[in-house]
């Protein structure tokens, strides 16, 4: 796998703490003692993204190549490594044919979560088809560990305006946390006016929010907490915001990844210009970004990181409205 040196870069801006003198550093230098970040693997295989829903119909998932065993296994060996331990929202239809890889997962420390089953976008379902989704993943994974499974995150963040309801339904079946709502603008999700740390929501019961990690800039969120924004922009726009949250903020960084964004040499399909450079620009660079990433700054899994909140969650009957004004 081809590997890249870090980028020198322009600092992201509004993210950095001002230089006090000439010469001073533009962002504080990461360091491993002051926060402990999320490190988060949405394992799906190549032909389910969402901007391949046109080319791949779920029907035709059967006959596809699948690398998705490899790829994640690659992760594994990566993160056994430094020691690291991460959450990994595991789809259904994945766990379904390849339950000795959630096993292989959950043996090596790691926590297991649902990313739903048949990778649909939530506000494409009705509220029965969501729930019927979610409960089969669910199934799926917790036969495979023998484990509760208790958090979830939607494909491509698709909680949002249009699909709220579904925070209702996630506390109706057992979960305490989800991960779906980015606080950012976006052709295909985001609720830029939602909190940008995780919070603890108040609806038929409550629910434990960890969003997209972002930074401030002025008026708007820039997302950089992984996926696209890690490979596609320059390793030092990760870096330099997860720096900015962990020094400056004060609070962890919650990172997500593919287990096909370090698969280089996966079949290449023909999408439109827009979906095949998001989809396959700097595949070749981002195990050694992960690298980085990993003797930069420290990870562990969702739930240590949101133990207190959901702990709370699990004691607190209140409801109340959600967060966010229209």
């Amino acid at each position: 796998m081809h590997m890249t040196a870090r980028e020198d870069v322009p600092a992201i801006a509004g993210a950095v703490v001002p230089a006090t003198t000439a010469g001073a550093p533009t962002c504080p230098e990461p360091s491993r003692g002051v926060s402990v970040n999320a490190m988060t693997i949405d394992v799906e295989d190549y032909f389910h993204v969402s901007v391949f829903d046109g080319l791949v119909p779920r029907h035709r998932w059967e006959h596809m190549e699948s690398r998705v065993c490899a790829n994640t296994e690659r992760l594994l060996a990566i993160f056994n490594e430094s020691g690291l331990r991460a959450t990994f929202f595991v789809l259904g239809w994945v766990a379904e044919r390849f339950p000795r890889l959630v096993r292989a997962i959950a043996a090596g420390g790691h926590e297991i979560a649902s990313h739903g089953y048949a990778h649909r976008l939530v506000y494409d379902l009705t509220p029965r088809q969501f729930r019927e989704d979610i409960r089969r993943s669910k199934g799926v994974l917790q036969e495979a560990t023998s484990s509760p499974v208790m958090g979830y995150r939607a494909p491509s963040y698709s909680i949002t305006p249009r699909s709220l309801w579904a925070l209702d339904v996630l506390i109706e079946e057992g979960f305490l946390y989800d991960s779906s709502i980015f606080p950012i603008h976006h052709d295909r999700y985001g609720i830029p006016i939602s909190p940008r740390h995780p919070y603890l929501l108040h609806r038929k019961g409550a629910l434990v929010e960890a969003p997209g990690s972002t930074v401030r800039w002025g008026p708007m969120n820039l997302p950089i907490g992984g996926g696209g924004y890690f490979r596609i922009l320059p390793y030092e726009w990760t870096r330099r915001g997860m720096a900015r949250l962990n020094t400056v903020e004060k609070t962890p960084g919650i990172f997500y990844l593919h287990p096909w964004e370090i698969d280089p040499e996966q079949p290449r399909l023909r999408a439109p210009m827009l979906s095949r450079f998001r989809h396959y620009f700097n595949l070749g660079r981002t195990e050694e970004r992960l690298r980085m990433l990993i003797r930069d700054f420290s990870f562990s899994t969702m739930i240590a990181l949101l133990e207190k909140q959901v702990h709370a969650a699990q004691v607190d009957n209140s409801t109340g409205p959600l967060p966010y004004i229209w």
